[in-house]
């Protein structure tokens, strides 16, 4: 059976299903349960949950932003291969999407209002990105992934000890996270400016914080 071929205008409309999807619910996954599924749940007091539940809405509103990045890139890719792996990482994202939001929900805390703002601006980015050439947007993928990585390292350093069902989340979303890494980098990842891998620190470092508290 022939492969379908879908023209720009298709991957626009699905791109739309899938910001829609991804910022209202719900996402399609592949299936994997979350890595807390066979983790007791520990005795936290209300300031533990509270904490630990705003860390996984930031992790939640990091996947949302992936999500739109992973999709934007896709859009505009010029090589059938670079697409394939930008749409594959998107679907591993979405697991990540859905154990960060069941994790938040099981904290008591709810996800991101500006989901929409994450969305639309990460979205914007990987299609820039997607444009500049395929290396160029493999770059973007790599670095991301390694700032990603980092804010993962921080917020372990910052659960709760006794935490461990949260915890066990954000450490298969970082050996998730570092493989993307890999494969971009395998892919022929161009090294990004100074510049701009300093824009990109400054742009996370503001939704990081802001999806804390809102």
């Amino acid at each position: 059976m022939e492969s379908r071929h879908f023209s720009v205008l298709d991957r626009l409309v699905q791109g739309v299903d899938q910001a829609l999807h991804t910022v209202l619910g719900p996402v399609s996954t592949q299936g994997l349960a979350s890595p807390a599924a066979g983790t007791a749940e520990q005795n936290l007091d209300a300031a533990e949950r509270l904490l630990a539940g705003r860390l996984m809405r930031v992790n939640h509103a990091g996947e949302i932003a992936a999500q739109a990045l992973y999709q934007g890139q896709a859009l505009s890719a010029r090589l059938p291969g670079v697409r394939e792996k930008m749409e594959q990482a998107a679907r591993e994202e979405n697991d990540h999407l859905r154990w960060t939001e069941e994790r938040a929900r099981e904290l008591g805390v709810h996800t991101s209002y500006l989901a929409p703002l994450w969305y639309a601006g990460s979205f914007a980015i990987g299609a820039l990105a997607g444009a500049a050439g395929d290396r160029w947007s493999l770059g973007f993928v790599a670095e991301t992934e390694r700032q990603v990585i980092a804010h993962i390292d921080s917020h372990l350093s910052r659960l709760p000890r006794s935490d461990d069902k949260s915890r066990v989340v954000l450490e298969q979303m970082r050996a998730d996270e570092s493989r993307h890494a890999t494969v971009a980098i395998e892919a022929g990842a161009a090294d990004l400016p100074a510049p701009i891998r300093h824009l990109m620190t400054a742009v996370s470092r503001f939704m990081t914080q802001t999806a804390f508290w809102i």
